[in-house]
């Protein structure tokens, strides 16, 4: 889902983090409102005071969106769940999950405080705005309270459709699970209709791209299409969930892992090991003991012409958690730890001693065996 990812700040425990996309978003936010919105609703300002208003408002969204993460964190702590952090990109914000959430009540809670937040925010907004009338402030001031305020109650009712994964989706996922107490159907539901919502949204943007609204109709389209491939990703995710929670990784792994010992060159690494079984990562051993790993990443950052002479044992990692795992870990945490390290590889390791390897392609395959197995039954 995200690209390139900045940390901001820290806050009770969470990180916020930008993504690109964001300040693309940003900028196209300051420009509309500097440009369109406010000269449109208070004429004959200056334009520097145009800009100015484009900048507050586009950071009192930015703020009332991060606010909106927050509560969902919050809650999501307050029933044990692991969170990530926060990380905004270019259709929002998103409050990262480390897991599902244990119970259908948890989900619920966690789910209708984002659309209650940003409800209670607009109101915030609109008492300082009435606040301002009353007291005669500059124009202004009161145009971007107004904004904020009317801005946060749209997040509110957009967030509040049943259309997952957005808050009112899970909401109505939730209530499907507490009924019947099966995630997955619930899941299965609530994506499908956020899928249609989707598809929806991608129609009317046609029809309104078609009918000369450009600029509205290709926003519709574009989260139109992102709500639907979120919709069907959710379900897969839980597909994959299901399907592997409870297996361990010992049932996984190759137990004949192809290693390299750290005091061959790079050259022969890559003539000998990485071109003959295309692999992107390999044990590093010294002897019998296992030292580390080499990734293809880390010879690309070796000059060409140092292959020849510089053995891997300088370039080796060290084992630690991101590339290691024990046998009997649960293979749901195996999958999680490679997604977060951005690898497919990692070493099977039991008292020190490299027992074998995992890999993502190890994982998907059987997921998908049983998942097949599983829908013809």
């Amino acid at each position: 889902m995200f690209g390139k990812r900045m940390k901001l700040f820290k806050l009770l425990g969470f990180e916020v983090r930008i993504d690109a996309s964001w300040i693309v978003i940003a900028v196209l936010i300051t420009w509309s409102l500097a440009s369109g919105l406010f000269p449109y609703m208070y004429p004959h300002l200056p334009p520097g005071t145009y800009w100015f208003m484009g900048v507050v408002g586009a950071l009192g969204l930015f703020a009332s969106i991060v606010a909106h993460e927050f509560c969902h964190s919050l809650v999501a702590r307050k029933f044990g769940m692991q969170m990530k952090g926060i990380t905004l990109f270019i259709f929002g914000g998103v409050a990262e999950m480390g897991d599902e959430p244990p119970t259908a009540r948890a989900e619920f809670m966690m789910a209708i405080v984002g659309p209650l937040s940003s409800i209670a925010i607009g109101v915030i907004f609109y008492g300082i705005y009435r606040l301002g009338l009353a007291s005669g402030w500059s124009t202004p001031v009161n145009g971007v309270t107004y904004y904020l305020a009317y801005i946060n109650g749209i997040l509110a009712a957009f967030n509040l459709l049943p259309a997952f994964p957005l808050d009112g989706g899970r909401v109505l996922r939730s209530i499907l699970w507490g009924a019947k107490d099966n995630l997955r159907w619930a899941t299965r539901v609530s994506s499908a209709i956020g899928a249609a919502f989707g598809v929806g949204l991608i129609v009317l943007g046609i029809f309104q791209f078609i009918s000369g609204n450009v600029i509205g109709g290709l926003w519709m389209f574009l989260i139109g299409l992102f709500l639907r491939n979120a919709a069907q990703m959710s379900y897969q995710q839980i597909l994959v969930r299901k399907a592997l929670e409870g297996e361990k990784v010992r049932r996984f792994m190759n137990t004949n892992p192809v290693t390299v010992q750290d005091s061959i060159t790079v050259e022969h690494l890559v003539e000998d090991y990485i071109y003959k079984h295309h692999y992107k990562m390999f044990p590093v051993m010294s002897g019998d003991k296992l030292v580390g790993c080499i990734t293809t990443r880390q010879v690309k950052e070796i000059p060409r012409e140092a292959w020849g002479r510089e053995t891997i044992r300088e370039a080796a990692s060290a084992c630690s958690p991101e590339n290691t795992i024990s046998p009997d870990t649960d293979a749901i945490q195996a999958l999680a730890r490679m997604n977060q390290g951005g690898v497919s590889r990692l070493l099977v390791v039991e008292n020190g001693r490299l027992v074998g390897l995992v890999t993502l392609k190890d994982l998907l395959d059987f997921f998908s065996l049983k998942v097949e197995l599983e829908e013809q039954g």
